[in-house]
């Protein structure tokens, strides 16, 4: 069995915690105008924008690379948390599962985090930790954060 491994981290946040899930859950179209250093395109593959199990397809930029990633959303609302479950693109060639939740966790009036969650598990030993990615969702959150206020 390959190597596997699970990173948690809290990315935090200014506003409030349904602004920020709300962008998550159902407005990833917004995201290449808001971030687009990040994220050049989204687009619904099955399914509807704001459907739980509908499939997206994400262009993005790591390590100054184009990369594409296909995933499977789930929605939590009453936990406001999306799971993007990994199907195909460039991480899933080194790993066998990539799954990352964003949930949005209101602590106080002026305490916002985004709690990243990241469960993974390598193809094979030779296949390098997704830190790169765990890094990349952090930066997206966190650029994110700026974008939300203003709307």
């Amino acid at each position: 069995m390959a190597t596997s491994g699970t990173y948690v981290t809290e990315v935090p946040l200014k506003g409030s915690a349904e602004k920020h899930y709300k962008r998550w859950r159902n407005e990833n179209h917004l995201f290449p105008d808001a971030i687009g250093h990040h994220i050049q395109g989204v687009t619904v593959h099955d399914g509807k924008w704001d459907s739980h199990g509908a499939i997206k397809i994400w262009n993005y930029t790591l390590d100054g690379k184009p990369e594409v990633f296909k995933e499977r959303r789930e929605i939590d609302d009453d936990n406001m948390a999306v799971t993007f479950r990994g199907l195909e693109g460039h991480v899933m060639e080194q790993l066998k599962v990539y799954d990352t939740i964003l949930q949005f966790i209101q602590k106080s009036p002026d305490d916002i985090v985004c709690k990243i969650t990241m469960t993974w598990e390598k193809r094979n030993d030779d296949s390098p930790e997704p830190s790169n990615y765990m890094k990349l969702v952090k930066s997206l959150a966190a650029d994110m954060d700026a974008h939300v206020l203003k709307a």
